[in-house]
């Protein structure tokens, strides 16, 4: 039997209205669990920039990784003048792990927020900084991880959203990830240089230096991604580092961390 259109209507709206009423039931009850998986992968990613950490990682069990990040992670965000900066304009406190470097990516840097990850596993301590950038096909980011001094990476925690599999998407990979480490921040001028991804593989390491590492064969152009991400993000935390390293010794006093 045909129905008259307002049946139609009304019935649409009445499934609208369960539908969306189940929606928001279901996400209220997933939200939570979710906000748990996205907390403790950015804290396995933050503490995989330590090699020594990532070592250990795939044998811990997600309540043993928030336990050690509490005990070796200590955090605190500044701005780009090199502010610290610990409540937002409503006056509430701002909390590193919280600050979503993929918003802030679409403001300018001038406006954006920098968290910094402090690393103290008792005879090495170092800087974890977060990085964002673009890669061939979308979004790429990482933790990158260097000493004290700032001078030298300890090592980086790399991913991606949508990089080709085999190529790009080896960022990821251990083999591409330990290229970084010991390489050098500045040249002998004692400028920032970040660290380049040459084109090309199997570089002999004599002939890349301090400041390059070797790249990765058909994808020159997540690795230049990469490139820009590291050097971008570097020059950002200029101003924290000269205001609040370069002419102090560093204080790695790491608190329990409840967030």
């Amino acid at each position: 039997m045909r129905q008259s259109n307002g049946y139609i209507i009304v019935f649409s709206l009445i499934l609208t209205v369960v539908l969306g009423g189940l929606l928001s039931g279901v996400s209220q009850v997933l939200g939570p669990a979710q906000k748990k998986a996205q907390d403790l992968d950015t804290k396995k990613q933050i503490l995989g920039a330590i090699p020594a950490e990532k070592e250990k990682l795939s044998a811990m069990t997600p309540e043993e990784i928030l336990s050690r990040y509490s005990e070796v992670i200590s955090s605190e965000v500044t701005n780009y003048q090199g502010e610290i900066v610990t409540t937002n304009e409503k006056g509430e406190p701002v909390v590193a792990e919280n600050v979503n470097i993929e918003k802030n990516y679409k403001k300018t840097p001038e406006n954006r927020l920098f968290p910094v990850f402090k690393y103290n596993g008792g005879s090495e301590q170092a800087f974890i900084l977060p990085t964002f950038g673009a890669g061939l096909w979308d979004a790429i980011w990482g933790y990158v991880a260097i000493t004290p001094n700032m001078e030298t990476v300890i090592g980086v925690s790399f991913d991606h959203k949508g990089e080709t599999p085999g190529l790009g998407a080896r960022i990821t990979s251990d083999d591409v990830q330990a290229r970084y480490r010991g390489k050098e921040l500045y040249d002998n001028q004692g400028d920032l240089v970040s660290v380049t991804m040459v084109k090309g593989e199997n570089t002999p390491e004599s002939a890349l230096g301090p400041n390059k590492v070797d790249g990765m064969a058909g994808a020159t152009l997540t690795a230049n991604g990469v490139n820009a991400m590291l050097e971008n993000y570097l020059g950002y935390y200029q101003n924290y580092f000269e205001k609040n390293v370069r002419n102090e010794s560093m204080t790695m006093n790491v608190e329990n961390n409840n967030q």
